[in-house]
Formats: C-alpha cells, sequence, structure tokens
C-alpha cells in the first residue's frame, strides 16, 4: 500500500458509512426527534432549583501549644497517605451523624410527610474541598431558597459542634486510659526491679566482664597447649609412616611376625616344608608325574603346610600371616620394635590431645554461658528502665489531657455562612435539551447500523460488484418515483417500465444506456455480439425495462435491432409498446406464423417479437431444436438480437438462452436483490459454465452514490431526473 492510496481508502470508508446514514435517515430522524421531545419535555416540566453556598476553612487546633502541651489531641490526621487532612474533613462533613443531626434539627421531610432519608438528604447536598486551599465549600439545592440556606449553615453548625465534642471525647478517653494504666505502670516498675535483684542473688553476680575475661584467657592457654600436643602427634605419625615403609609392613603386622619367628614349634615345622619342598623339586627332574616318590613328597608337603597353618593360627589368630613373613631378620626385627615403640608414643599423645579438649570445651562452654547472663541482666535492666519511663510519661499526659479536656475550640472556622439565594440555579433546561439530541442523534445512529446490519439486500453499486464479480458494463440512475407510469390498455394494474425518448429523456437515462450499449459493443474484439440473454437474480430488478432501453439506444444509432419477450410465465414487453400478444414467439417456435407476421415495429430500426400464448411447459419450447434455429436466423436477419427472460430464481429459461446465444448480461438492483439470492444466482452461473458478459446496476440512487460512477456529476444528474418528474410534456415515439 503506497501512501497516495491511503486517503482513497479512507473516503471509500467514510462514504459507506454516510451511504448507511442516507439509506436509514428516516429512523435517525425519528429516534433524534423523539429524544429531543422527551428531553424538552422533561426540562419544561421542573421546577426552578436554588442553590446555597458556605464556606469553612480547616486549621489544627493549636491552643495546646500556648500552654506548653503537645498538639496531638485536635491535630488533623489523613485517612492513608494518598489523601489529605481537608479531604479527611471533607468526608467527616459528608458523614451520616452531621447529616442525621441536621435532618433532626430543621425537621426536614420527604414527598410523604415521613423524615427525610439520609441517603436522599445526601444526594441533594455537595461538599468538596476547594483545591490549592484548606476550604471545604458546602452546598445545597431546594425548591425553597430559604429552606436552601438554612440547611448549608446547620451542617456547618453541626459539623463544628461534632468537631468540638469529638475533641473532648478523644481527651476524656485519654485521661480514663491513663488513669487505668498508672497502677499497672506503678506495679511494672516494682516487679522489675524485684526480678534484677532476684537474678543477681541467684546466678552470684557482682562483675561479668571481669569473669568473661579470665574465662576467655584459660581457654587461649588450654588452645595452645593442644597445639603443640598436635605437632606432636603429626611428627610420631611421620616417623612411624616411613618405619612402616622400611619394614614394609605395619604395627599389627609386625608384633605378629616377631612371634612366630621366635615361636621354636613353627620354626621347626616352617623347615621341614622348607627341606620337603626342595626334595619334591629334585625328584620332578628326575621322575615323572604319578611316579609314587612325587606322589609321597606331594603328600608330605600338604600335610606340613596344614600343620604350620595350624600352629600360626595358635599364634597369630585370625591374622593374615603368609610364608615369607615367617622368618624375620635381625634388622627388620629392630625395625619392628622401633615402630611397636613408635605407635604406643601416637596413642598416648592422642590421649593428652583428648583431655586438654575437653578442659578447653568445659570453659567454653562457660564463657558462652556468661553472654547470656549478660543478655539476661541487660534485659531486665531495659525492662527496668521501660517501666520507669511508661510510669513518668503516664504522669505527664495526664497533666496535659486535664488541661485539654476544658477547651472548646474546633478545628474549622466559619469564612461564610450561606445566604439566602435570590436567583434560581437550574435546572438548565438548554442542557437536557442538548443533552437528549446527543442521545437521540447517538441512538439513531446506532439504529441506523443495526438496521443496515440485519438487512440482507444488496444496497450499493459497491456492494453489487463485490457480490457478483463481473464486469459492470452500465449503472443506470433510478428514475423518481414521482415521474408518469404507463398502464396497458388491458388494465395492469402495476407500474410498467418507461422508455426512452417517451416517458424518461435523453439524459441523463439515454445517455447511461448509450453507454451501456457501447461497452457490448467493445467487449469482444474479434466477433461482435449478436445476440444476448438480460436477466437477473430475482424479479422487480428491471431486467424488461433494461432489455427494451438497451433496444432503443442502439436502434438509434441505426443498428437493426429484435426485441424478444422470451418470458412466456409473465410477458410484459407487449404492455410497455402497448401491442397485442396474440401472436408471439410460442406460436413462431410450433409453427404456427411465420416470423414477420408475428414481428412487429414499434420505432424505425427496432422490431419487438411479444411472447405469445403462454404454453403449459415454456422450457419444453426453449430447449427444443426450433428455438435454436430461430436463434441463428435472428441473428442473420437482425444486426442485435435482445431476449428478455425471467429471473434465474426458480428457473432455467435464461440458462438455456444463453447455451444458444453469445452471452447473458445480469441485472441487478440495489434494494431488491439480497445478499443470498445474489450469491445463488452467482454460485449457479458459475456451476452451469455460463458466459456471463457483465452486469447492469439498475435503478441506482444517485444521492447516496459517488460522482465517480457517474459520467455527469451526480447535482447535473439530479436536476434532470426533477425537471423530468415536472414536466407535463412526454414525448411519443412514431407509430413506425
Amino acid at each position: 500500500m503506497t501512501m497516495e492510496s491511503l486517503p482513497k481508502l479512507e473516503e471509500v470508508d467514510v462514504q459507506k458509512y454516510l451511504q448507511v446514514l442516507q439509506r436509514r435517515w428516516l429512523s435517525v430522524v425519528g429516534i433524534f426527534g423523539i429524544a429531543v421531545g422527551f428531553g424538552s419535555l422533561y426540562a419544561f416540566s421542573l421546577k426552578p432549583s436554588y442553590k446555597a453556598e458556605g464556606s469553612l476553612m480547616i486549621k489544627t487546633n493549636r491552643t495546646s501549644s500556648l500552654t506548653g502541651l503537645t498538639q496531638d489531641i485536635g491535630r488533623l490526621e489523613a485517612l492513608n497517605q494518598n489523601e489529605n487532612p481537608l479531604e479527611t474533613q471533607v468526608k467527616v462533613v459528608a458523614s451520616n451523624p452531621v447529616f442525621e443531626e441536621t435532618i433532626e434539627s430543621l425537621e426536614l421531610t420527604d414527598n410523604k410527610g415521613k423524615p427525610l432519608s439520609i441517603r436522599d438528604f445526601g444526594a441533594k447536598v455537595k461538599v468538596e474541598g476547594i483545591k490549592g486551599s484548606d476550604v471545604i465549600q458546602i452546598s445545597y439545592a431546594d425548591n425553597n431558597p430559604e429552606l436552601a440556606s438554612k440547611v448549608v449553615n446547620t451542617v456547618i453548625d453541626k459539623y463544628i459542634e461534632l468537631n468540638v465534642r469529638a475533641n473532648q471525647n478523644e481527651a476524656l478517653t485519654a485521661r480514663q486510659f491513663i488513669e487505668m494504666q498508672l497502677p499497672k505502670a506503678e506495679g511494672s516498675v516494682r516487679r522489675a526491679e524485684s526480678e534484677l535483684r532476684q537474678f543477681k542473688e541467684k546466678n552470684k553476680i557482682i562483675v561479668l566482664d571481669q569473669e568473661a575475661n579470665a574465662a576467655v584467657d584459660t581457654i587461649s592457654k588450654l588452645n595452645n597447649q593442644i597445639s603443640q600436643a598436635q605437632a606432636q602427634l603429626d611428627d610420631v605419625k611421620g616417623r612411624l609412616e616411613q618405619l612402616r615403609r622400611e619394614a614394609q609392613i605395619n604395627s599389627q603386622q609386625g608384633v605378629v611376625a616377631s612371634e612366630l619367628s621366635q615361636a621354636p614349634g613353627v620354626q621347626k615345622v616352617l623347615a621341614q616344608l622348607q627341606e620337603a619342598e626342595s626334595q619334591l623339586a629334585l625328584e620332578r627332574t628326575r621322575f615323572q608325574a604319578g611316579h609314587p616318590t612325587v606322589t609321597n613328597l606331594e603328600e608330605k608337603v600338604t600335610a606340613l603346610k596344614n600343620l604350620l597353618q595350624e600352629r600360626t593360627e595358635q599364634v597369630a589368630g585370625e591374622a593374615q600371616v603368609t610364608q615369607g613373613s615367617l622368618q624375620v631378620g635381625q634388622l627388620r626385627q629392630g625395625l619392628i620394635a622401633d615402630i611397636t615403640r613408635a605407635e604406643a608414643q601416637r596413642v598416648g599423645i592422642e590421649r593428652q590431645i583428648v583431655t586438654l579438649t575437653q578442659q578447653a570445651e568445659a570453659y567454653r562452654q562457660r564463657a558462652n554461658y556468661l553472654p547470656r547472663l549478660e543478655q539476661f541482666q541487660r534485659e531486665l535492666e531495659r525492662k527496668l528502665q521501660a517501666a520507669q519511663k511508661t510510669y513518668e510519661t503516664l504522669l505527664t499526659k495526664l497533666q496535659e489531657i486535664s488541661v485539654a479536656e476544658n477547651q472548646k475550640i474546633p478545628n474549622a472556622r466559619v469564612i461564610s455562612y450561606a445566604l439566602v439565594p435570590d436567583k434560581p440555579a437550574g435546572p438548565r433546561k438548554a442542557l437536557f435539551i442538548i443533552g437528549g439530541g446527543a442521545f437521540g442523534l447517538f441512538a439513531g445512529v446506532i439504529a441506523a447500523f443495526s438496521l443496515d446490519l440485519m438487512d440482507r439486500s444488496v444496497k450499493t453499486v459497491r456492494e453489487a460488484k463485490e457480490v457478483m464479480r463481473y464486469t459492470i458494463l452500465g449503472i443506470i440512475p433510478e428514475l423518481s418515483r414521482n415521474g408518469k407510469n404507463h398502464f396497458s390498455t388491458n388494465g395492469l394494474s402495476k407500474s410498467l417500465p418507461k422508455i426512452i425518448g417517451r416517458d424518461i429523456p435523453q439524459f441523463p437515462f439515454g445517455d447511461a444506456y448509450q453507454i451501456l450499449q457501447a461497452n457490448l459493443k467493445f467487449l469482444c474484439s474479434d466477433k461482435p455480439l449478436k445476440s444476448i440473454v438480460v436477466s437477473s437474480s430475482v424479479a422487480k430488478e428491471g431486467k424488461s425495462e433494461v432489455a427494451a432501453n438497451l433496444a432503443v439506444a442502439m436502434a438509434q444509432i441505426g443498428r437493426r435491432v429484435l426485441l424478444v419477450d422470451a418470458d412466456m410465465r409473465h410477458p410484459i414487453q407487449h404492455h410497455i409498446w402497448e401491442l397485442t400478444n396474440a401472436v408471439g414467439l410460442s406460436n413462431i417456435i410450433v409453427d404456427q406464423v411465420s416470423l414477420k407476421a408475428a414481428v412487429q415495429e414499434v420505432i424505425p430500426n427496432l422490431d419487438v417479437l411479444s411472447s405469445g400464448v403462454l404454453p403449459p411447459n415454456p422450457m419444453a419450447l426453449l430447449d427444443s431444436q426450433r428455438m435454436a434455429t430461430l436463434v441463428n436466423n435472428f441473428a442473420k436477419e437482425y444486426d442485435f438480437v435482445i431476449f428478455d427472460t425471467p429471473a434465474l430464481s426458480g428457473t432455467a429459461d435464461a440458462a438455456l438462452l444463453s447455451n444458444l446465444t453469445d452471452g447473458i448480461l445480469l441485472v441487478v438492483r440495489p434494494g431488491v436483490v439480497n445478499l443470498d439470492s445474489a450469491n445463488a444466482a452467482k454460485e449457479f452461473l458459475t456451476q452451469s459454465g455460463q458466459k456471463v458478459l457483465g452486469i447492469v446496476i439498475n435503478g441506482v440512487n444517485v444521492k447516496t452514490e459517488p460522482d465517480s460512477y457517474f459520467y455527469y456529476t451526480k447535482d447535473a444528474i439530479e436536476s434532470a431526473i426533477t425537471s423530468n418528474n415536472n414536466s407535463s410534456v412526454v414525448r411519443e415515439f412514431d407509430s413506425r
């Protein structure tokens, strides 16, 4: 979309809305008139109202500061952080107690003589704070000017009375509360002192800080001793690890190996086992496996191993001992002895560390408990101080409130009492009338668009083009309903189509049909059109009128035209041209008469063939070979042949004839055909494969369509139509 196209699109949308209002102007004007009427009646039925106004200035009561007291009593507070004291006092002035006392004081009643309700009274009283100031304005409107001023002044007085009373009640309530709290505060002081004394006696506390310092020193010394023992332990562990690597044995294995190497029974069996294994190895080199000597030596070796295992278990218990560790040398025995001594030293140092750690933990627990004792002591001291301070504060407040209780100064000052109004302040009748008009206009527009949405008919040229999606070949303006109607001689009771030059002027209607015939002429450049079918989606769209006037337009430019009334259900062409219908198309099809005998010339170059006698089954005649032959003969004898056929809705006459001609010209009349019928006709034409030359928009209201649809301006067309309606002279056709 380009920027140049935006204004055009906006204009189309606005034009669409204006067209809706033009079509539904009657509903808009009607609703607007009704609303204005009701607004006017209501405005003139209201009685004059008088408005009285008074004002107050809100201020904080600072009298207490003159006596040296605090300003808590009588100080104004806001309801929340988003409001100021002025807004709070506005709500206090408009509160139920103030209104209730005002109603009782003035004995205000409603129309039934009952006391006026607070809700009804509050609806008439207006209380508002003037922004940027501390002033509250109170107003009241009533038909009685004296009563209006009395109401405002009474509201002011009652608010001041309630404000003074509230301040006094606040002081009284505070004094009563303090008198009740004084004995409790004194008792709290005594209890706090007793609890502090009992705490010190129970825990034998003199100076907690000194005891805490001594505990910290002791813990530090024990931590140093633990660190030294830990260093010794690390040294012993290092030597022990080095000895184990040299001896390749741990402490337990070293002790076991030392005992086994010194056990005579184990060493004797071990010597015998080694001697037997040596003999077995020698004999295996001399004899093969399974030899008695080898077998005896193997059994001896096995027996000695079992015996050695038993004696080893007697000495080492469940410890795992290999045969290689049963013999220990002198050097290894020395290493095992050093490992044993280092292990004993490690155990001793570890026990020393455990003992020192326990002592340090005991002192640490005591040191940790000392801050708690100190905390308890401070809490008791703070409790005592708070109780003493509360007691002193209550004594001071009691003296201050006793002075403030006798004050009768409000938080507001009267700026001006209400005067009796001498001129009515309302109601403003013009506002009600204007408001009624605005509401009526709005409601009328809504009603217009609602009616237009509910209306399913095709209303404009644009809608017809969007629904049918065919080329627009012509747009025929609507003839005013005040124009002259022609009726047939047999007393036809409906309005007949009007003919160019006879019933309607050449401009603009003749020009519109000339444009239509020109578009048809240049529609096919290779082969000119010879015959067409004129039809419509539904009846009353003006297809017969378009067919007749198109024939006239072509005849006026010198072309020989044959207009055939192929509507053998409700024929109308013979009424339009004031002809007899005794002989016509149906008679020619059944070979009763010749074409020359049935055709009648109505104007130069224009012959009309009426429908003839109405047959019981028109489709059988139109779908015959005889009809196909007649169409070809018509096209040979005339320059152009126009068939006026029934509407597409409910019949197939137009479709049958369209297959015999060069195509079908579809007439669409806005306001007559609806969307459903148009869509059905479009679907029928598409499915049946009909060649649609284009559409003619008939009966277009020039007032509701843009100028772009017409060659001349709307003003020129409307002026021509109006002059034609006012003219009493009607042009007549020549008989031949």
